[in-house]
C-alpha cells in the first residue's frame, strides 16, 4: 500500500491558530493523498467537534494555541482517548519543553521551521508503530542525555508547586490529594534528581530541563 493510500484512509485534524501553518500543513497532506483533513484554529473548536461525536487518527497541534495549553489539550486528548496518535507542530526546542512532550509520550515532535513534509513521514512512522522525533529534537534530547530516571507527569507538576515555594501541605490542596501522596512524590524527586535539599532540587531541575528560570519564586 502506497503512502498516499494510507493517508487517504485516515482522519487528520491540524489545529493551529495561524493561517498559514494551518493552511500549509493540510496543502502538504493533500498533495500526499489526505482526504479527510480538517482545520481547527483553537482547541475548543476540536474540542467542540468532538463533542458531537467526531473522531480522528491524528492530531496535529501547536503547543501555542490562543484558549487552551497545548499541554492541557494533550492531556484531554489522551483523557477521551489513551491511544490518540498525537503529532506536535512547534516552534519551541527548549529543552524543558522536550522533556514535558516526552513525559506525555507524543508519538511525533517536528519543528515549524523544518521541511513541511516530515508531518508525512511522522504519520507514516507511526502507521508502522513507530514514534517520529525530527533530527533537530534528538540532537537536542541527546546533548542532554543522563542515567537519571525521569520524574513522571505528576512529579512535574508538583515540582513546579515547590518551585513556587508551595508546602507539600498547600500542594495536596491544590492537586486533590493526600499530604502522605505529595511527600512521595518529593521523595522522588529527590532521588531522581540526585538532589539534597529544595534548592539543590531546583537547581538540578532547571539544568535538566524540567523547569524554566522563570517558573521558580523570585
Amino acid at each position: 500500500m502506497t503512502g498516499k493510500s494510507v493517508l487517504s484512509q485516515m482522519k487528520i485534524a491540524v489545529v493551529d491558530d495561524h493561517d498559514l501553518i494551518r493552511e500549509g500543513l493540510n496543502a502538504v497532506l493533500v498533495n500526499n493523498g489526505a482526504d479527510h483533513v480538517e482545520k481547527f484554529g483553537t482547541a475548543m473548536e476540536l474540542m467542540e467537534k468532538l463533542d458531537a461525536g467526531e473522531s480522528f487518527d491524528f492530531y496535529v497541534i501547536d503547543l501555542e494555541l490562543p484558549d487552551i495549553d497545548g499541554f492541557v489539550l494533550i492531556e484531554m486528548l489522551r483523557a477521551r482517548n489513551p491511544v490518540a496518535k498525537i503529532i506536535i507542530s512547534t516552534v519551541h526546542d527548549e529543552i524543558w519543553t522536550l522533556r514535558k512532550l516526552m513525559v506525555r509520550d507524543v508519538n511525533a515532535i517536528i519543528y515549524k521551521s523544518g521541511d513541511g513534509g516530515e508531518i508525512v513521514v511522522a504519520i507514516t512512522e507511526i502507521l508502522k508503530g513507530n514514534n517520529y522525533y525530527c533530527e533537530p529534537v534528538h540532537k537536542a534530547l541527546k546533548q542532554a542525555s543522563d542515567t537519571t530516571l525521569h520524574p513522571s507527569a505528576r512529579e512535574l507538576e508538583v515540582l513546579h508547586h515547590i518551585a513556587k515555594g508551595k508546602t507539600s501541605r498547600e500542594i495536596a490542596a491544590a492537586m486533590f490529594v493526600t499530604d502522605n501522596t505529595i511527600e512521595a512524590h518529593r521523595k522522588s524527586l529527590f532521588s531522581k534528581l540526585g538532589a539534597v535539599n529544595v534548592a539543590d532540587l531546583i537547581v538540578k531541575a532547571i539544568d535538566k530541563g524540567y523547569l524554566k528560570k522563570s517558573a521558580t519564586r523570585h
